[in-house]
């Protein structure tokens, strides 16, 4: 026999057994001794006796009005995190400001002489358009596309 058919022959011998179910249980499989993990001993919770609770305190009371002092105030805030202050955001050069302006300005001025009925004029329309499109081209040209200039020679992984 060839090595081909003997590949042959055992491949035929797993496809015809692909459904058979399995000679051994699971259970008897080896399991290798540094596998199996050390009894664990069992705890027990012990619990502070419980002491009857003051009038309005319990668990079904109301919570405390206004200018009533719920408890430490320090119970409240554990666990809660509050994020630092967001940098502020960059300054805008007049070029974008015009770009942001006509981006919005003209589309704005279309639906509210539309809205008015005002009799728009074909320069007033084309002016308008010309805005929106002007702006967004500005805005798209303008954008920086290329790593910042602070990069140093390997970028590494930029969020």
């Amino acid at each position: 026999m060839t090595p081909q058919s003997d590949e042959d022959e055992v491949w035929r011998q797993i496809v015809a057994s692909f459904n058979d179910t399995a000679e051994r249980d699971s259970a008897d499989q080896p399991w290798p001794d540094s596998e199996n993990l050390p009894p664990e001993p069992t705890r027990r919770v012990v619990r502070p006796p419980e002491e009857p609770e003051p009038a309005g305190h319990g668990p079904y009371a109301e919570p405390p009005g206004p200018g009533v002092d719920a408890g430490d105030p320090d119970d409240e805030d554990e666990g809660h995190y509050e994020p630092p202050p967001p940098p502020p955001l960059p300054k805008l050069d007049l070029p974008t400001k015009l770009a942001w302006v006509a981006l919005f300005g003209g589309p704005a001025y279309l639906l509210v002489a539309a809205m008015a009925s005002w009799q728009m004029e074909g320069w007033a329309l084309f002016t308008a358009v010309a805005a929106f499109i002007g702006g967004f081209v500005a805005l798209v040209v303008r954008m920086g596309d290329g790593p910042p200039n602070d990069s140093g020679w390997d970028d590494g992984a930029v969020l």
